[in-house]
């Protein structure tokens, strides 16, 4: 990890690392309607301070998937993932912390091939995880916008899916944001597993996935743009979903839940 780095400023709503000519004291992804400035004001940290009392716990899901939490509970509280498979082991989202504990843990699975991020939300400090496995970063181009410490490892794909390997692609879904992605891992369940970021938000009964342009703030997306995205999922196979938190995990019956949730959307 580079010494300067973990001295950047860190938005603590979010979880955003902003680059040293960041001088002003706004974080363009709270100032978003998606997301919100606390009412006590926007407030910073860094990742050297909050690796004073904070570290990353790691959680087995199965053989090929991981999850990992900043742990005490920071900013958003997201989970990243991490999938092993036989080609390159891949972070789905990212985490605003990155510990020796946690370092250590991909080294001993092989390293880490790449990162692949849902949506802005969740960039945190992703060049800092890039620079530290020499890995690269991949963005839906539609979300280009809102980089703001990326660095050279971040590449911006194009269009409906990429292909990654070992049969694992990329989705451009939209809705929550334009560039707003799902990856498939076709072999980690008898039909196929999606990582979803929040691109949807399964309900605490379990039963219904929401899908609004902001969770937060509760703004929901217009009809068309809500067909367009069950569209979408309709083109993919899947089972089984894993999404932002820890409980937003649906190990059966995936795809049955995600059509009744959009039918109610009439």
């Amino acid at each position: 990890m580079n010494g300067n780095d973990n001295k950047l400023k860190m938005c603590t709503e979010c979880g955003t690392q902003y680059p040293e000519s960041h001088t002003d004291n706004t974080c363009i992804i709270c100032e978003d309607e998606r997301q919100a400035v606390p009412q006590s004001g926007q407030s910073w940290t860094s990742h050297e301070k909050l690796l004073e009392k904070h570290s990353v716990e790691i959680k087995k899901i199965n053989d090929n998937l991981y999850e990992f939490v900043v742990n005490p509970r920071f900013s958003i509280g997201q989970r990243a993932l991490f999938v092993i498979s036989e080609d390159g082991n891949i972070l789905w989202d990212c985490i605003p912390l990155l510990d020796e504990g946690v370092i250590e843990f991909i080294k001993s699975k092989g390293g880490l091939k790449t990162i692949a991020i849902s949506h802005p939300h969740y960039y945190s400090i992703m060049k800092m995880w890039a620079e530290t496995f020499t890995c690269k970063i991949y963005i839906h181009e539609k979300d280009k916008e809102w980089v703001v410490n990326g660095g050279n490892s971040v590449e911006y794909w194009k269009g409906d899916h990429m292909k990654l390997w070992n049969q694992i692609r990329l989705h451009n879904i939209g809705g929550h944001f334009d560039g707003s992605s799902v990856i498939e891992i076709p072999w980690m369940s008898e039909k196929g597993t999606l990582l979803i970021g929040d691109t949807m938000y399964l309900s605490p009964s379990m039963k219904h996935f929401a899908t609004m342009r902001s969770y937060p703030n509760r703004i929901p997306l217009p009809q068309n743009e809500i067909k367009r995205i069950e569209k979408r999922f309709g083109e993919i196979s899947f089972d089984t979903i894993y999404g932002f938190y820890s409980y937003q995990n649906v190990e059966k019956n995936a795809e049955e839940i995600v059509k009744k949730s959009f039918a109610k959307y009439q």
